[in-house]
């Protein structure tokens, strides 16, 4: 039958057969999925019914979760986000129970994208759509081995009142993520959507051996402390990146101010505290100059490997990452290895401001260049 063969089909067995032990899902839509996949290939529109996932039960009403089901994109699914009295744990409550990383499942995925994270790293869906006002995107991405985009905070609306969250996506490849950007921002979007933001132009040609990518490299920011397994894991793959000739790095001052203090300032609606406004002009200063020439600049995605359910204490898994929160650069986290125990550790890029499609053609060089990314044993066959 056509309908077994269809790939919200396949995504809807994946999500049946795998999700009761992982628990990425808080709501399914097998029925309405079906026919929307039924009605874009009807249509012919561009994404032809491709199956994705949302953050959170309010996600089927973000704007890119409308921009994508216009261009053809078919939701499946509502993913889990952490529950009630979770501050600082990092994981998410799926429809069945705590959600679980597909690795190890003494683990927690991340968060707040847990669920999405867990649903693309196990293939029930190649895409889902998060957000990011921490490293709500690139922590879980990192945790559970696949890619996930923090987009330039404004490039696309936020509800998020502080500006410190932007939209997000978790995805297979790069190559999957630019193709969600790419329809997010095209003109054309659903009856009653805000206007698109002005499209990107098209991204530079990936650059060959000979022309490698312009990078700097920094194990901790200047303040971070980073497990030594973590940063082990993304120096080997900064130096296999380098050996392959797909970058360069570059000499430039690493170390900004520890923004957790700024960065609970801006979140606590007091953005203009004299401490935060002074962090945050030291911190752009200097990012303006190390990204300058459009440099990228590479550390690890978190400072430390996935937690156990029961939280993180007193370490920030955000140390690395909600920088960029309050900066507001695009940033991404893609597969870098393992460590000693089989946890997966994420290599955080960014990227100037603006510069999404950039960075999305520039992580696509990158994982050309490291080991092909592998599916979780959870995953199962199939």
């Amino acid at each position: 039958m056509t309908r077994t063969t269809s790939a919200v089909a396949r995504a809807l067995e994946r999500i049946e057969r795998l999700d009761p032990a992982l628990h990425a899902f808080v709501e399914v839509w097998p029925q309405e999925a079906l026919a929307r996949e039924r009605e874009a290939v009807e249509r012919r529109l561009p994404l032809g019914g491709r199956p994705f996932a949302v953050k959170g039960a309010s996600g089927i009403r973000s704007y890119a979760a409308r921009r994508l089901i216009a261009a053809g994109g078919v939701p499946v699914g509502a993913t889990s986000v952490p529950g009630p009295g979770t501050y600082w744990q990092t994981w998410g409550q799926g429809a069945r129970g705590r959600t679980v990383n597909p690795w190890r499942a003494d683990r927690t995925p991340g968060g707040s994208s847990a669920g999405s994270a867990v649903a693309v790293a196990a293939g029930m869906t190649e895409l889902a759509t998060g957000s990011d006002g921490a490293g709500s995107v690139r922590i879980p991405a990192a945790w559970c081995g696949v890619f996930g985009l923090k987009t330039t905070n404004g490039l696309l609306p936020s509800p998020d009142r502080s500006g410190l969250a932007s939209a997000g996506v978790l995805a297979g490849s790069a190559a999957q993520a630019e193709r969600w950007l790419r329809h997010v921002l095209e003109d054309g979007g659903p009856p009653g959507a805000a206007p698109a933001p002005a499209p990107l132009p098209p991204p530079p040609a990936p650059p060959g051996p000979s022309s490698p990518l312009p990078a700097v490299y920094s194990e901790d920011l200047g303040f971070a402390e980073v497990d030594p397994q973590v940063a082990a894991v993304v120096r080997a793959a900064v130096d296999r990146l380098v050996a392959a000739g797909a970058v360069r790095l570059l000499e430039r001052d690493t170390g900004l101010l520890d923004p957790a203090d700024a960065w609970t300032a801006v979140r606590g609606g007091a953005p203009d505290d004299p401490a935060a406004v002074r962090v945050r002009r030291a911190n752009d200063e200097r990012l303006a100059a190390l990204l300058d020439g459009g440099a990228l600049l590479l550390t690890p995605a978190t400072p430390n490997r996935p937690h156990g359910h029961e939280g993180p204490g007193d370490l920030y898994s955000t140390a690395l990452t909600w920088a960029f929160n309050l900066s507001g650069h695009p940033a991404a986290s893609l597969p870098a290895g393992f460590t000693g125990d089989g946890c997966p550790v994420g290599l955080q890029v960014v990227a100037p401001h603006g510069a999404d499609l950039r960075l999305l053609a520039a992580a696509r060089t990158l994982e050309d260049a490291l080991p092909p990314a592998r599916r979780p044993p959870a995953a199962g066959e199939g």
